[in-house]
């Protein structure tokens, strides 16, 4: 079986974001980029099924610029076979990559489809859902744990009240949460292969798919800081705060 796994480049998650000042969007000169860390969970997951027998090949998929293949190579040293990029500059919404990705399941036919549950830049967790609606294929979303048997696969899921335990018929979506797994570092070794494992560059135009934005951003603020706190002698200042300053009681 084969497992389709797209990855994201997303800007690092230990780098603060700033809002450029035409507040059109995110400033992304010189600012280190990565692959989103729910993606990586997704990879180290589908490597895990294939190393247990469950699978036979891992192919991640990124969709975006040409440095795209950087995140495609970190997967590939993280032990994917191969790597394919749907080359892109425009404006990629939700709706687009689940069309883009849609194309791409019907072109290599995967068992199985594992991605982040979101992207840390845009949080839209929306993606492996919309996906799921162009396939038709059931879907497991916030996995926490994944197991492949007898043609389905049983995902424990992470809801508001605890843990839901579902069984999907593959082929399947699974999006994973980040109790699932602790993504392994690849190793120098690793590295130096994934440079010459095969890497594909596509078009959205060759898939035929149209990735016009339907959305459109108005303005990008950044979040007003936070005031300091207060210390307070007693209970009573406490109350008489919370009830008359914040209005909470």
């Amino acid at each position: 079986m084969k497992i389709l796994v797209p990855v994201k480049r997303v800007i690092d998650y230990n780098v603060k974001v700033r809002v450029k000042a035409d507040q059109t969007g995110v400033d992304l000169a010189n600012v280190k980029m990565s692959m989103n860390p729910f993606d990586e969970i997704s990879v180290e997951e589908a490597l895990k099924l294939k190393e247990a027998g469950a699978a036979t090949e891992v192919v991640a998929v990124s969709i975006g610029v040409t440095q795209c293949q950087e995140t495609l190579r970190t997967a590939m040293a993280m032990g994917a076979d191969r790597g394919i990029l749907v080359e892109s500059s425009a404006d990629l919404q939700p709706l687009a990559v689940a069309k883009l990705l849609k194309a791409l399941c019907d072109k290599e036919a995967p068992g199985l489809v594992i991605l982040g549950k979101q992207a840390i830049d845009d949080d839209s967790n929306q993606t492996g859902q919309m996906l799921a609606a162009l396939l038709g294929w059931p879907q497991a979303t916030f996995a926490s744990k994944v197991t492949l048997a007898d043609g389905n696969a049983s995902v424990v899921r992470e809801v508001d009240g605890g843990l839901e335990t579902v069984s999907v018929k593959l082929p399947a979506i699974v999006t994973t949460d980040l109790r699932l797994n602790t993504p392994r570092y690849a190793t120098l070794p690793n590295i130096m292969k994934a440079k010459k494992k095969p890497l594909d560059v596509v078009t959205p135009e060759s898939l035929g798919v149209d990735v016009t934005p339907r959305l459109t951003t108005l303005k990008v603020v950044e979040p007003p800081k936070r005031k300091g706190g207060v210390m307070v002698p007693d209970v009573a200042a406490l109350v008489d705060k919370l009830k008359n300053e914040a209005k909470v009681l």
